[in-house]
């Protein structure tokens, strides 16, 4: 089984100017579980297909992952990544969003190395994704300035701006493996389910999980009055008085402690943070019947393994 890590860490990002490279390098060092390469390579085994040949896609994923990682960081103004300083932080914002830019280039330039006869196929999937991605981006900072976002709108969001990319990654390694349309299909929408849990979760995390695993400071997305599962399932379920306090806090536009701590009380007498752990519980188990149509192998038992560690995870 291929090592994604050392894959990685084989790129090379010595090349001139380092002003541009070595936040490329830097970024792709930070760590991370390369949940995407795995999952890639993890598609292509599926159908008994050479992880080998598919490792040109997975890097492409991974590179191209990070590159949105670094220009979400600007966007939302993150100072730390994984533990780390943010690219923005350490250089510069002109830095981070320049280093994207080539790392966007570098994942198209890995789609060379796949298979040719899977090219086409590779590459359609992979350009389509990228523009969802980016639709799904445009439509997070919509919701900033909306008033009227229903929580099948933040499922549409998320679909876009995280599930899409887990379901390209199955179904890239899937096509490289060999897979029927029908399997690639029931591979992709088993990576759309495990994506929104991914998400939801995610949600939960910044709220209610532990800083030195998760690896950020929690509650930004309180600070921020982002648009998450918990902040519109609670917006839902509140009754008066909970919804007079609820927009109470979201006037107020400066990060405290009280606020962050006043909301997550709220998330909890609103149900809302019950509601988020429900609806991980939900996609979580429709993943698992998309896998019931996919060989029953050991690389289905260990996707089914990732879907219920990914919807406990704390990091």
């Amino acid at each position: 089984m291929l090592d994604c890590n050392k894959a990685i860490a084989a790129l090379d990002w010595s090349r001139e100017p380092q002003g541009l490279y070595a936040p490329i390098a830097y970024a792709l060092s930070s760590g991370g579980k390369r949940v995407r390469m795995q999952l890639v390579l993890a598609g292509c085994r599926l159908f008994g297909g050479d992880e080998q040949q598919a490792l040109p896609f997975a890097e492409a994923i991974e590179v191209f992952h990070n590159f949105t990682l670094l220009h979400d960081d600007v966007m939302d103004r993150a100072d730390v990544r994984r533990g780390m300083p943010t690219v923005h932080v350490k250089w510069s914002d002109n830095t981070a969003i320049l280093s994207g830019d080539q790392m966007l280039i570098e994942a198209y330039r890995l789609l060379e190395g796949v298979p040719t006869k899977h090219l086409p196929a590779l590459l359609r999937l992979f350009t389509r994704t990228a523009t969802e991605i980016c639709e799904g981006q445009q439509y997070d900072v919509d919701f900033e300035t909306r008033d009227d976002v229903e929580i099948s709108d933040y499922l549409e969001m998320i679909r876009l701006k995280t599930s899409v990319l887990l379901a390209a990654a199955l179904k890239g390694g899937a096509i490289i493996g060999g897979a029927a349309p029908a399997e690639q299909e029931a591979i992709y929408n088993y990576g759309i389910h495990l994506g929104l849990a991914f998400q939801i979760q995610d949600d939960l995390l910044d709220c209610f999980g532990d800083p030195a695993t998760f690896g950020k400071a929690i509650g930004g997305d309180i600070s921020c009055n982002k648009k998450t599962y918990l902040l519109l399932s609670a917006l839902k379920s509140a009754n008066e008085a909970q919804r007079a306090e609820l927009e109470c806090w979201l006037v107020q536009t400066h990060p405290s402690a009280e606020k962050i701590s006043a909301v997550k009380d709220l998330y909890i007498a609103t149900h809302a943070r019950l509601a988020a752990e429900q609806a991980i519980a939900e996609h979580t188990q429709q993943a698992l019947k998309c896998l019931n149509l996919l060989p029953d192998n050991e690389e289905r038992k260990q996707l089914k393994q990732l879907a219920q560690k990914l919807a406990q995870r704390n990091n």
